[in-house]
């Protein structure tokens, strides 16, 4: 299995050695097979580092593998953008239009800054509307296969459930604060120092907390995780090493010709760049992390891949919003804030209003067919009548803008009304959330009660 996977890789590893470039459905091809090939290893490797770490931490290692070409393409924006000197003020001097069309060095510059944003709420919103929703359905379909204990069957109308495990109210709540900071974001007219210090510091206190976990065994690994595990120390560490690192270099350096040769096909066939870069190319880049999870929930280990997916979320909603100013700040050669327009604004407000609803799905721990259901058609209804917008198909009394804004609004009023009808659960929720950090820092409540 793990030649097979290896194999796959190949025809990447000699395009990229020979420096060759052999057209571009065929590099699509070629970078798309080793993308799928470094999932399977990437997957491989943290199923077996779950026998010497927490498995939260090895889950969390894999979503930034996984999602790092993500982190690759937003940080080239941030970084043109700071080159190039776009700032508030000075993008504020420009029309709409001119920034568009990157009529100058600056105008490009601003424009780069707006892809920035775009690329990270889009892939935040594939992550969500596509990862989440279309995990869970595939849990429940397998699960006829597999027996996954996970999978609830339910009376009513796609009423079957997936139940995750209670260990991520950790995750859930870390991002329910790095959701409700995002909101805040584009009242600072950009990304700056107090939204890196903020997020980055979120996630890095909750890498911190998940190191102190206490590690599992899993008596559900098979297959080649569990093959690696019998190996003994020090070579099982070094196989997970191995796997992380050839998965990543290959995940790595194939994601942006993949993401580009897509890019490049669609526009081919009249695409719109912007809606490009915001869909198609996130898409691509997301899609390690999809495929590792659809091998962990096809071995019915669904929770380790929903937890796979909140952790990828938590990264991006944090770490990758607060680097790219860094990033930004660099280039610029002194500090700065990321600007961006109107448009984009609408753009954050909506994937915060978008994790919001998710979340308050997942504050019971459930989700069945008909709330992943819900999820899919929001985002998917959403892409789709904006891109009619964009080429014209429809006429509809208000614009694209416009149409973010109402969108949010019927994620958050959704959201509030699941909040306020699953009170206690999310209560539950954020006293298991709470628990933790107890644990982690020393006082763990279980020894506490047993002293009252």
């Amino acid at each position: 299995m793990v030649a097979f996977a290896v194999a796959l890789t190949v025809g990447w590893v000699a395009v990229a050695l020979l420096g060759v470039h052999p057209g571009t459905v065929a590099e699509v091809a070629v970078s798309g097979l080793a993308i799928l090939g470094a999932s399977f290893l990437l997957a491989w490797g943290a199923e077996t580092a779950e026998k010497d770490v927490p498995r939260a931490f090895a889950i969390a290692v894999l979503a930034v593998l996984a999602v790092a070409p993500e982190y690759a393409v937003d940080a080239l924006f941030a970084w043109n953008a700071g080159a190039g000197g776009a700032t508030a003020a000075k993008c504020g001097e420009l029309s709409a239009a001119a920034i568009e069309a990157g009529q100058t060095e600056l105008a490009r510059a601003c424009h780069d800054a707006n892809l920035a944003i775009a690329n990270m709420t889009g892939a935040n919103r594939i992550l969500i509307g596509l990862g989440w929703s279309g995990i869970a359905l595939f849990t429940v379909w397998r699960a006829t296969q597999t027996r996954d204990p996970a999978v609830m069957h339910r009376d009513g109308f796609l009423n079957d459930a997936v139940e995750l495990d209670t260990d991520i109210a950790t995750e859930i709540s870390f991002l329910l604060l790095a959701t409700a900071w995002a909101f805040l974001v584009p009242l600072g007219g950009g990304i700056g120092g107090l939204d890196t210090l903020f997020l980055v510091g979120l996630y890095v206190a909750y890498i911190g907390l998940v190191l102190k976990s206490d590690i599992e065994q899993s008596d559900h690994t098979v297959g080649v995780p569990k093959y690696f595990q019998q190996w003994s120390l020090p070579w099982r560490p070094l196989v997970v090493l191995g796997l992380f690192g050839y998965s990543g270099l290959m995940i790595f350096t194939a994601v942006e010709p993949f993401a580009h040769g897509l890019e490049q096909i669609g526009l081919d066939v009249g695409i719109p760049s912007f809606f490009m870069i915001q869909w198609i190319a996130p898409l691509a880049s997301e899609s390690p992390e999809l495929i590792v999870v659809a091998v962990l929930v096809n071995k019915a280990r669904s929770t380790a891949g929903f937890n796979a997916l909140i952790s990828s979320k938590l990264n991006q909603w944090t770490l990758l919003i607060g680097t790219i100013a860094v990033i930004y700040s660099i280039a610029l050669g002194s500090y700065g804030t990321l600007p961006f327009d109107a448009r984009q604004s609408a753009e954050i407000w909506i994937t915060a209003g978008q994790s919001f609803f998710a979340l308050a799905l997942l504050c019971n721990f459930t989700i069945s067919l008909r709330e992943a259901l819900a999820l899919f058609v929001l985002f998917i209804s959403q892409v789709l009548i904006e891109f009619a917008l964009i080429r014209e198909y429809v006429v509809l009394p208000i614009d694209s803008y416009e149409l973010l804004l109402a969108y949010t609004g019927v994620y958050i009023a959704a959201g509030t009304v699941l909040f306020a009808l699953r009170w206690q659960a999310l209560t539950y929720l954020l006293g298991l959330a709470g628990d933790a950090v107890r644990t982690a820092v020393g006082r763990d409540p279980v020894h506490m009660n047993n002293a009252d």
